[in-house]
């Protein structure tokens, strides 16, 4: 696979720096998480090994079980991008450099209780789908402010998930208006774009790319 990741890393590397060049933007402005949820932990050092540091997974569950096997990863940074439940906000402290869901004051509070010190990105929903997560935008003042006051917790962005669609044009009202309410916010970092829209995203203002399918081919459910 090593072969096979490193030419995928590299095209997905120059979609970036053709991204930013577009938009007049500097590429060091724009950082990869590399997101393994899904794949086991042979990927993540896999990936490792090829200079990435950022990684992003799902499930709580799912690190548990990764963690003790990748605790040798010096620098290595794990994400949670997915919904965060209020009752295991204890391993999630524990485990991960950054939570990137955050959708409520409430679980702000209760990561910050853990005592740890930690990165956070508020997740906004911006699109009507059910099965997205997220605080609405008039929930977000109020998370804001939570964090902000929080000793353990440093706000670093917004995150968002746009409705997915072949057509990546489809997604720029999205990160358009996460872009508009960060700034709103004085909020510095914008996670948004994945491996079909990433180019967008960065047009848009994107700081973080979520990008999982292009590095590491599609999931395999187990």
């Amino acid at each position: 696979m090593d072969d096979c990741l490193a030419d995928r890393l590299a095209a997905v590397r120059e979609r970036i720096e053709k991204a930013c060049a577009k938009a007049h933007r500097d590429p060091a402005g724009v950082r990869l998480l590399a997101v393994t949820k899904v794949f086991p932990a042979d990927v993540v050092r896999e990936a490792y090994a090829m200079g990435l540091r950022e990684f992003g997974e799902n499930y709580v569950q799912e690190m548990e079980r990764k963690a003790p096997v990748l605790a040798d990863l010096e620098g290595a940074r794990f994400h949670l991008i997915g919904h965060l439940q209020s009752n295991k906000t204890k391993k999630a402290a524990q485990m991960f450099a950054s939570i990137d869901s955050i959708d409520a004051a409430k679980l702000a509070t209760r990561l910050d209780a853990e005592g740890l010190p930690l990165d956070a990105m508020i997740e906004v929903k911006l699109s009507e789908e059910e099965s997205k997560s997220g605080a609405a935008e008039d929930e977000i003042a109020a998370i804001v402010d939570t964090i902000r006051a929080c000793r353990n917790l440093t706000l670093r962005g917004l995150m968002t998930v746009p409705p997915w669609s072949e057509d990546a044009e489809l997604a720029r009202p999205y990160f358009a208006r996460l872009r508009e309410i960060a700034g709103r916010f004085a909020i510095p970092e914008l996670s948004m774009g994945m491996s079909n829209d990433l180019e967008v995203a960065i047009e848009e203002g994107a700081t973080w790319v979520r990008v999982g399918t292009a590095l590491f081919g599609r999931r395999k459910r187990v």
